[in-house]
């Protein structure tokens, strides 16, 4: 089967690249150039922009593909690019920008902008629409709306995936470093504000792409199909930075802080911590239609990831890390944590002097005497 893969050099690009040469596919490769790919030599690479308008015309002029996997691009211009050139589309789209409540994403804090949705949204899920404001959400949502016209159009068998927020090696905005870059440099305290009770739908970037390359596999059980994909594994922020630690044989010692005590604009700790609702995607609809499992468990992908950054750290203050949205001011951190503290002590005094009402508890559930 001939393939190509736009994005091909991204994070979950080169993993679906592989995972396809692995079945005997006939890969190419499309990106801009920016990030190195590594990958065998028997991939094909072109280089053009996916984000321009007219950037994939001269590029795939006279070719032709069984199927185009489009991670990366302006899809709608990607899509119509592709007329002539496939008849099958397996596209990505972000799950964040299209569940209303899910947070504004053009927002300066979007992690602040959510609202409580229930645990498991499945694909069917109240999308963004008119009462959202974001540009961003709605061109998202606009977007998978264009690309799924082809295929009722008849011009593609189209298949879309929703991503959550992926984790992995080769990550151009790589959420975990806040957190490893923490405990190398022996960093212990950390605020975890509401005690990191909050669950986020996070992506081992080999398991998302096991899913895409399902629907490669698979066109006339995904024809049509729009699939939310994530890890089949579910963590509490809490559980994350603790299973991250024990990774780095690093303690971090956190700091309980509800979010009703943070200001606005607040940043003094990894923002992947500072979702205040849950966002939680179900994937049983791509277990069921594709058999679709995580193929790397979380222990071994935070492992993985982990030991990539550790042999590949981002620079201090370099545009990647600046892109985290983590200023790493441990002082301010410090400070802000001792204001905490100096206020649960006055509070606890102000506690502590309150007449308590007398409360005897009884178990309801009486005993008999004899």
């Amino acid at each position: 089967m001939k393939i190509l893969v736009i994005g091909g050099a991204g994070v979950t690009g080169t993993p679906i690249v592989r995972q396809l040469l692995a079945r005997g596919c006939d890969v190419t490769i499309l990106h801009r150039g920016v990030h190195r790919a590594n990958l065998p030599d028997s991939v094909t690479r072109i280089q053009a922009d996916p984000y321009a308008k007219d950037g994939l015309a001269a590029a795939l002029a006279g070719k032709r593909f069984d199927t185009v996997i489009a991670t990366y691009g302006r899809l709608r211009y990607v899509a119509q690019q592709l007329l002539g050139i496939t008849d099958r589309l397996i596209s990505v789209g972000g799950a964040a920008p299209v569940y209303k409540g899910w947070g504004e994403m053009m927002a300066p804090n979007p992690w602040e902008t959510t609202r409580p949705t229930p645990l498991f949204l499945a694909e069917d899920h109240p999308l963004a629409s008119a009462e959202t404001a974001d540009p961003f959400s709605l061109a998202v949502r606009k977007t998978e709306q264009d690309v799924l016209s082809f295929h009722a159009a008849g011009h593609f068998n189209v298949t879309h995936f929703r991503y959550p927020l992926v984790y992995g090696p080769n990550n151009i905005c790589p959420a975990e470093w806040g957190l490893i870059r923490r405990a190398r440099e022996k960093r212990h305290t950390l605020i975890l504000p509401a005690g990191g009770l909050t669950l986020v739908s996070r992506g081992f970037a080999e398991n998302v792409a096991h899913a895409v390359v399902l629907a490669a596999e698979n066109p006339s059980a995904s024809a049509g199909q729009v699939y939310n994909i994530c890890d089949d594994s579910l963590l509490y922020n809490q559980q994350w930075v603790t299973l991250l630690g024990e990774i780095m044989n690093h303690r971090f010692d956190t700091i309980d802080i509800p979010f009703s005590a943070l200001p606005p604009g607040f940043r003094a700790t990894p923002p992947q911590l500072l979702y205040r609702h849950h966002c939680v995607l179900d994937i049983s609809k791509i277990k069921q239609q594709l058999g679709y499992h995580d193929i790397v468990t979380t222990e071994e992908a935070l492992a993985r990831t982990v030991q990539y950054y550790m042999d590949n750290p981002l620079t201090d203050g370099s545009e990647a890390e600046q892109n985290l949205g983590d200023p790493f001011d441990y002082a301010y951190e410090d400070a802000f944590i001792a204001a905490w503290q100096q206020h649960g002590a006055d509070f606890a005094a102000a506690r502590d002097a309150l007449p308590a009402p007398k409360v005897v508890w009884k178990h309801p559930y009486q005993q008999p005497a004899q």
